[in-house]
């Protein structure tokens, strides 16, 4: 958190028994990873979601590293994704040699647009990566029949997603594969930390073997084989039993950060409405079919240096607002891939005008009112 704002951007909270927790895992003695507050936080998210197999990981990104290699993902491979993402949702394709597809995302919820997803697959295309951006759902069902349809799997980039569902069903659960993402910046945290949600129970064995470094190790520990051993690639992919047990703490209070995070969002919107209906920006938009994880709070601005007036504004006010993604086909490494601006046009216009103001858990009603009260002050 950067101390020099009166109002940051971000700040992560203590919501309930995160020190009790982390000095009862200390006096366990298992401080390594699949320790008891492991399995507490996977059999939690297991119920809650209704998947087949959790594995808590140290970073989304090495939940999405983890996807690359169960799927086999090998060079001169093509997976599809959005450019408006960040930039592990490539990368974890990226280092198995695979070619990242760009498709432009929808204007109304920055989410990839289904409708041009069929239209960039090819023979050399081995996955279709959905990002569910600020925890608004993709069109799981229209993306679910084209993946169908090309006997393609999903990976679900849900690191935003956690408990956000499209049509009554939670995100990271439609995919083979989904991921998800305890960073600070989340509503739920461990200051680092992932989660690898797997679906497809035939995954879920190698999943365990690569997550330890390539062993056999969790069979060991159950019983099923005499000693462990390598057997497949792998990585150190497990997450500290001491991060899982401040994550547990998160999670155990997930009905009221849910609820007040709602409330946040809801006056934002409520108090700023004035200004869209005045057509000085556009809010967030969240289709009927989607139960969002209320995220963050963002607003598009007509042009980008309206919006750098803005976060400058704010700024001299102490208060932090940001811009989000740069997008990833305008990138250094998506112009050596060959992209332009012109290839993804929705998603500059976005990138360019996206403001997202201070969002946290323990975000005060007189501090954003003081936000909203700059806002409003700017555009005076």
């Amino acid at each position: 958190m950067d101390r020099s704002y009166r109002i940051p951007f971000n700040r992560p909270a203590q919501l309930g028994n995160e020190f009790n927790y982390i000095a009862e895992a200390l006096a366990n003695g298992h401080a390594s990873g699949n320790g008891p507050f492991t399995k507490r936080c996977e059999a939690l998210l297991e119920a809650a979601l209704g998947a087949t197999k959790v594995i808590l990981t140290t970073s989304c990104t090495h939940a999405l590293e983890m996807s690359a290699l169960l799927l086999r993902i090998q060079p001169g491979d093509e997976v599809i994704l959005p450019s408006f993402t960040f930039v592990s949702t490539a990368n974890a394709f990226v280092l198995r040699g695979a070619r990242p597809v760009f498709v432009d995302v929808r204007p109304d919820t920055c989410n990839l647009d289904e409708r041009l997803v069929e239209a960039a697959i090819t023979e050399k295309t081995r996955a279709i990566v959905p990002v569910h951006y600020a925890g608004v759902g993709c069109q799981m069902d229209v993306l679910g029949e084209i993946a169908a349809r090309h006997n393609l799997p999903l990976v679900e980039d849900a690191a935003q997603g956690l408990f956000g569902r499209f049509r009554g069903q939670y995100l990271g659960t439609f995919g083979a594969l989904g991921t998800i993402s305890f960073h600070e910046t989340k509503n739920f945290t461990c200051g680092e930390g992932g989660a690898l949600v797997i679906n497809d129970p035939a995954l879920v064995e190698r999943a365990e073997i690569i997550s330890e470094k390539g062993t056999d190790r969790s069979r060991f520990f159950r019983g099923e084989v005499d000693k462990y051993t390598w057997v497949d690639v792998g990585s150190s992919y497990i997450l500290s039993d001491i991060l899982a047990a401040y994550l547990l703490a998160q999670l155990e209070c997930r009905a009221r950060v849910m609820q007040n995070r709602a409330d946040i969002f809801r006056r934002y919107a409520q108090d700023l409405a004035g200004l869209e209906t005045a057509g000085k920006v556009r809010l967030p938009i969240v289709p009927p079919d989607c139960e969002q994880t209320h995220h963050m709070f963002y607003m598009l601005l007509p042009s980008v240096e309206q919006r750098d007036g803005l976060i400058q504004h704010l700024k001299a006010h102490a208060i932090l607002a940001v811009f989000h993604y740069v997008p990833l086909h305008t990138s250094s490494m998506g112009r050596r891939a060959g992209y332009t601006e012109a290839d993804c046009p929705v998603t500059q216009s976005l990138s360019d005008r996206l403001v997202r103001l201070p969002f946290y858990n323990d975000l005060t009603k007189a501090d954003q009112s003081r936000v909203i009260e700059q806002i409003w002050a700017f555009f005076r």
